[in-house]
């Protein structure tokens, strides 16, 4: 049991004893620096259950805590505020059972069962730096919530068809001279993106060509021979026609093996893939059924909508009066047929951008409408834009960052940074690329994973690979100088330690492990890795703060070296665990 919780129990029953009153909640918080204690009890909420002076309250809490609790040894109270000082012996206990525990912080149960979406991109390009903070974000949130005990299905649905597929695949019919991956020695993403852009260009010219001729601007964009082809292509596909479905079989895999190459790289996998060619056509008979049930109405055009006036939205298109399925749809049938493949399935997260925030508000009261229960359950992962120095990017114009250039660059400048400051002499050649590449793309889902994801970021790589101040490569150091204290032990110190006096910098760094289970809890709740990021930050500024104050090796008190050998070793534990929920790896060297 944690300190928070002990005194919590045990304020409510002195409460209970001295006023013969019941409170539902203490409120605490860390004791002020300038006021002797280590943890505060807030009194004024408590003089809703008890009228008097804050002062007096406070004072006859605190009497009842020391005669009754061994924990607390003495405590003062200025003005709403008692602060109380926990005794030595409750931190190196609780230390003492966490010590070995490689499992702490970590909920063993998995009995509620969510599926987190994540990705989802088109085959007709690379992922980019856009979808590289959605996989990280996505698979991040997909781990913390299996700690904090939850069963976890990792997905993606692929969007694999539609006219922006068909205008990659027209343009490298018209001027691919049959080259693929192999021949051209390109990742197969980045030819057929390649050829989007190919589109793109060609497009642009016909249009010119056609405005010079007199025709407007509108008009030329729907009359351009290139889009025409492409819009005839994408028909060909729909009705089944198999060059074209061929074609589009051979591209997508080429994609898909692209895709493969740098989830690896980036460290992130799925459970279930779904593809939209699938899927595109789920949700028509729910909203046939829907009608019926008088969820959804027909207009006079024959399209079908859902008013959703009284609940604060507009009216939703579900259905086109020629009968066609819109994104809605599909995204209700999808949802509907999840929770049939996932019998235990208690709710979904959708990793998808801000812009599609009103799509999911309509979605998730669709749902409900219809009656599914778990509809309750289902939460939108909204995030903000990734935006550089540079300015926006466009896939269509190749302005993209493409995400293996960004992992290339970002082992590139950790490399550059790592060579100025001279720090891996000894190190053989390929021992310096692996960790190159631990620093680099821990540096960038670091950078990225601290930000509140409704927050917008500006992605800088160089201020990322930062061995000072809030930076994974900050935090990576920590771990590795931890590793070199362990090589340097040459005692056992898997001793148990008690009786000793702490150093206020061991008690603040065991106060600081103790946090951990809540901040998993806490940041699965809020589905933000950033809670954990920036915990594992305070954390380490603490270790820091104890490895310049305290000696460790140095120590002649061999209890109390060996008792820091280990709250160090546990420190070391803990990065390495929370970096684990970010996806991030940890060095034995740096």
């Amino acid at each position: 049991m944690n300190i928070q919780s002990l005194l919590e129990a045990n304020v409510k029953e002195g409460f209970k004893k001295l006023y013969d009153t019941e409170i539902p909640s203490v409120e605490f918080q860390a004791t002020r620096k300038d006021f002797e204690g280590d943890i505060t009890v807030v009194i004024f909420p408590l003089l809703r259950y008890k009228k008097g002076n804050p002062v007096q309250i406070g004072e006859e809490l605190g009497n009842y805590l020391v005669e009754n609790i061994q924990e607390v040894s003495k405590f003062n109270v200025v003005k709403g505020f008692l602060n109380l000082v926990i005794d030595d012996s409750f931190y190196i206990n609780f230390f003492t059972s966490i010590a070995t525990n490689e499992q702490y912080g970590y909920v063993t149960s998995d009995s509620d069962a969510r599926m987190v979406e994540y990705s989802s991109p088109n085959t007709n390009k690379p992922l980019h730096l856009g979808h590289v903070r959605n996989v990280l974000l996505g698979y991040s949130v997909s781990e913390i919530l299996k700690a904090a005990g939850h069963k976890v299905y990792k997905t993606q649905i692929i969007n694999d068809r539609g006219i922006h597929i068909c205008k990659s695949m027209l343009a490298w019919k018209r001027f691919g001279n049959g080259e693929t991956p192999d021949s051209t020695g390109l990742k197969g993403d980045k030819l057929v993106g390649n050829y989007y852009v190919r589109f793109d260009k060609e497009y642009k010219k016909e249009i010119g060509d056609m405005v010079a001729a007199g025709l407007s601007a509108e008009d030329a964009k729907k009359q351009a021979p290139i889009f025409i082809e492409a819009q005839e292509m994408l028909r060909k596909w729909e009705s089944g026609d198999p060059e074209t479905v061929e074609l589009w079989k051979k591209m997508n895999g080429w994609v898909y093996d692209g895709f493969d190459v740098t989830y690896k790289n980036i460290g992130v996998d799925f459970d279930k893939l779904y593809y939209e060619s699938d899927t595109y056509l789920l949700g028509k008979d729910i909203i046939e059924q829907g009608l019926k049930d008088g969820v959804f109405f027909r207009k006079e055009d024959g399209s079908v909508w859902c008013d959703l006036t009284e609940d604060g939205l507009d009216e939703k298109l579900v259905l086109r009066s020629d009968g066609t399925a819109v994104y809605m749809t599909q995204d209700i049938g999808t949802a509907i047929q999840r929770a049939k493949d996932f019998t235990d399935l208690n709710g979904m997260v959708y990793t998808v951008g801000n812009e599609q925030d009103y799509h999911f508000k309509v979605l998730f009261l669709i749902l409900k409408k219809l009656g599914y229960n778990w509809s309750e359950q289902l939460y939108h992962l909204s995030y903000g834009m990734v935006d550089l120095p540079s300015g926006k990017m466009k896939s269509r114009e190749g302005t993209v960052v493409d995400a293996d250039d960004l992992m290339d660059e970002m082992t590139n400048t950790a490399r550059e940074i790592s060579q100025e400051l001279g720090k891996l002499e000894g190190y053989s050649n390929e021992e310096k690329e692996v960790l190159y590449n631990i620093i680099g793309l821990g540096a960038l889902k670091y950078f990225i994973l601290k930000v509140d994801p409704k927050k917008r970021i500006l992605f800088d790589p160089q201020a990322s690979v930062d061995f000072q101040g809030n930076s994974g490569p900050f935090i990576q150091m920590a771990y590795a100088r931890v590793q070199s204290i362990l090589r340097k032990t040459t005692f056992d110190y898997s001793t148990t330690i008690s009786g000793i006096d702490l150093h206020e910098k061991e008690k603040e760094l065991i106060k600081q492990l103790e946090l951990y289970p809540e901040v998993i809890q806490q940041a699965a709740k809020n589905y933000s890795p950033a809670v954990v990021a920036n915990y594992t930050y305070d954390l380490v500024k603490e270790f820091n703060s104890f490895y310049q104050n305290v000696s460790i090796l140095g120590e002649e008190n061999e209890n109390k070296k060996i008792f820091r050998v280990q709250l160090s070793k546990k420190v070391a534990d803990t990065i390495k665990s929370a970096f684990r929920l970010l996806g991030i790896n940890v060095p034995e060297r740096m």
